[in-house]
């Protein structure tokens, strides 16, 4: 029995050794296997495909369904008279409260659509940017109205996913215009801030609190 429990106890070892050597040497060969193990993990996740990968033929279809939305929003209907087009986008946004909201909608589907293309992130952040814009002026009572009708952010989007589809390059420029756009935004902001100060400190002199 003893001899019998040394052999086991023998192999036991002998195997437990090959395991550890075994296990030694595929450290050696990937000696990071837990960020190869992540790396595929994120990959599998990703809801979006590699640009690369896409077929070129649905990459066209993509975008004359984008070009066709636009064309809706923005120009669908011609203005009599005159050969300045207007889309659906500006007429909903007359009907009180729910009109904006179909808009604003088939607006973000364009820029879902737009990051499927693979177009830069600063790309995306620019036509993020120039929605923004649109929802802000256009929600003012009738000007916001005329402002959808000449802004047509959907068709400066389409064209900007189109451009950079081709040429990615182009984000660089995405990225100094939102540069120049936040300064913009900021310096208007100090001047209205400043504006607003010196017209209340006018009102409260007026009425002789000052």
């Amino acid at each position: 029995m003893e001899g019998s429990f040394r052999v086991e106890r023998q192999c036991s070892l002998q195997e437990c050794s090959l395991s550890s050597d075994t296990g030694r040497r595929e450290t050696e060969d990937d000696p990071h296997p837990l960020s190869r193990v992540s790396e595929q993990s994120s990959g599998e996740s990703s809801w979006l495909p590699p640009a690369e990968n896409l077929d070129e033929a649905e990459v066209r279809e993509t975008l004359d369904r984008l070009h066709g939305l636009s064309h809706l929003l923005d120009n669908a209907v011609r203005v009599p008279g005159t050969n300045y087009r207007i889309g659906l986008d500006p007429l909903l946004g007359l009907l009180p409260v729910v009109g904006d909201a179909p808009g604003a909608v088939l607006a973000a589907y364009i820029v879902v659509e737009a990051a499927y293309l693979g177009v830069p992130r600063e790309t995306l952040l620019r036509m993020l940017f120039n929605l923004v814009v649109d929802a802000t002026v256009g929600s003012l009572p009738v000007v916001g109205d005329v402002f959808d009708a000449v802004w047509k952010a959907n068709a400066r989007n389409v064209r900007l996913a189109e451009a950079r589809r081709v040429d990615p390059e182009g984000g660089a420029a995405d990225r100094r215009f939102l540069l120049v756009a936040t300064g913009c935004l900021f310096g208007f902001l100090l001047a209205l801030g400043a504006a607003s100060t010196l017209f209340a400190v006018w009102v409260l002199g007026e009425i002789g609190l000052m």
